[in-house]
């Protein structure tokens, strides 16, 4: 059953509708090619492979009696081993973590999955508590590109990503605080949305406060737009979550863009030197937006370098994040994020407020810009995938993961919906990502756009088969 794997969620749905499949064969096929991709890709830390099976035929019941559960009943997913699935450890990447425990509790979204009847079929990796771009741990090795397994699937979800494109589960949940479902839905070619912060309830809480986000990794931006249709609704643990979204996304899907206002910014005025390739890709989804309706001007948001302030922010969380370990347990730690835990230690809360006063002011500058403007659209990232198990690209002269990622997490400061959408590949056939930018709440105007170049022809659909198959 193979070529479960190469469909869609709505796809599979329609087929369970119909009785062309079932749930248990789509949960087979999609375990089968995990074991399959693991040995050369490294996207899972585990598979619940005998729980799934029994939460299919389950599904399987329910479709056969015409009542299914929910949205997504039977549905494979995956889960990034960040966020808390009931039954199973969520080691967070790190050999600091005890698997010893209760684990007796779902995160909100993955609560909500499990009340729609959605399949878990395993945990995807991340780097040690989702501190960077790419996914390596000590805990779990290197996650690699499923194009190239020579290259970065990036981070901190490229297992969730490396998974989506492999056809191991056609939805994923991942976590972004700096880009981290963009990051590797643009170096593995497949959809990924990062919500307006509070739409997709958190907890426990991340210790990088309200630059985390839980978003959708999908084959498309319609299998997004369900997924955010059942996770994308508050939970009471969560203080900060939005209340429910005025309507489904999925009726919204289908506006187009005609007559949206697109500002087009190639490079942040200058700021960024992205490969002449990505240009391109970019250049020419922008230009089909423009030939189906929508307004374009070429023309950059007021974005000031906030990198040291987001840099107060981030090391400041990881430090927090490690504040309880002891010294032997700190040695257990990836050195880069031992590095970074260091430094946030020594920010006093006036460089912390600093760093706030920082972000608040690009958020207000931000939301003028968009008084003006429905959508910005940039390159996801300004290249292509590298090496595998290096944070930064070999002769960059990049320090720290943020140096190659200007324009991703920016957006985390300023809390505003932002999608990566798959618009092309360079000469060696890495993927190449475009980002779709709104306003804070209008996370309908981002899927709408995305699913425009999708229905156009211009985004790619994600989907590649593993090596050998």
């Amino acid at each position: 059953m193979t070529e479960l794997t190469e469909l869609t969620a709505v796809r599979l749905l329609d087929g369970y509708r119909k009785g062309e499949w079932s749930p248990v064969e789509a949960t087979r096929a999609a375990l089968e090619r995990a074991e399959a991709i693991q040995p050369e890709v490294n996207a899972f830390v585990r598979l619940t492979a005998e729980d799934a099976l029994a939460r299919a035929r389950e599904s399987e019941e329910r479709w056969r009696r015409g009542e299914p559960q929910g949205l997504l009943d039977g549905v494979p997913v995956t889960v990034k081993d960040i966020l808390l699935l009931r039954g199973a450890p969520t080691l967070r990447g790190s050999k600091a973590v005890d698997p010893a425990g209760r684990w007796d509790e779902d995160a909100p979204s993955v609560a909500r999955l499990r009340e729609h009847g959605a399949v878990f079929i395993g945990k995807t990796t991340t780097p040690e508590y989702g501190w960077k771009g790419v996914t390596d741990s000590p805990l779990s090795g290197v996650t690699r590109n499923p194009y190239d397994p020579s290259r970065t699937a990036g981070g901190s979800s490229g297992g969730s990503a490396a998974a989506v494109a492999l056809g191991a589960g056609p939805l994923s949940l991942g976590t972004d605080g700096g880009g981290s479902v963009r990051i590797p839905a643009s170096f593995c070619g497949i959809f990924a949305l990062k919500p307006t912060y509070g739409r997709v309830p958190l907890y426990p809480a991340s210790a990088f406060g309200t630059l985390a986000h839980v978003g959708p990794m999908t084959r498309d931006a319609a299998d997004a737009a369900l997924l955010m249709d059942v996770i994308g609704h508050p939970d009471s643990r969560d203080w900060s979550a939005l209340a429910p979204p005025p309507g489904a996304y999925m009726d919204g899907l289908t506006g187009g863009v005609h007559g949206l206002r697109v500002a087009y910014s190639p490079s942040l005025g200058g700021q960024v030197a992205v490969r002449p390739e990505v240009a391109r890709a970019v250049r020419h989804a922008v230009e089909r937006l423009a030939e189906l309706g929508a307004y374009v001007t070429e023309t950059d948001p007021d974005l000031t370098e906030p990198v040291d302030a987001f840099h107060t922010l981030w090391f400041s969380g990881a430090a927090r994040v490690t504040q309880h370990l002891g010294p032997k347990q700190r040695e257990l730690l990836d050195p880069g994020l031992r590095e970074i835990c260091t430094q946030g230690a020594r920010y006093s809360a006036l460089d912390y407020l600093a760093a706030v006063d920082v972000r608040m002011d690009l958020g207000r500058r931000m939301g003028r810009f968009h008084d003006t403007y429905d959508l910005l659209v940039t390159p996801t990232l300004p290249i292509t995938a590298f090496e595998a198990g290096a944070e930064v690209p070999k002769g960059s002269g990049h320090r720290r993961w943020t140096g190659w990622t200007p324009f991703t997490y920016p957006f985390n400061m300023t809390q505003q919906p932002a999608a990566s959408v798959p618009v092309g590949a360079d000469g060696d056939g890495l993927p190449i990502g475009l980002q779709l930018v709104a306003a804070r709440h209008r996370d309908d105007l981002v899927l709408r756009a995305a699913h425009a170049l999708y229905e156009a022809g211009v985004a790619s659909d994600g989907r590649i088969r593993p090596s050998g198959s």
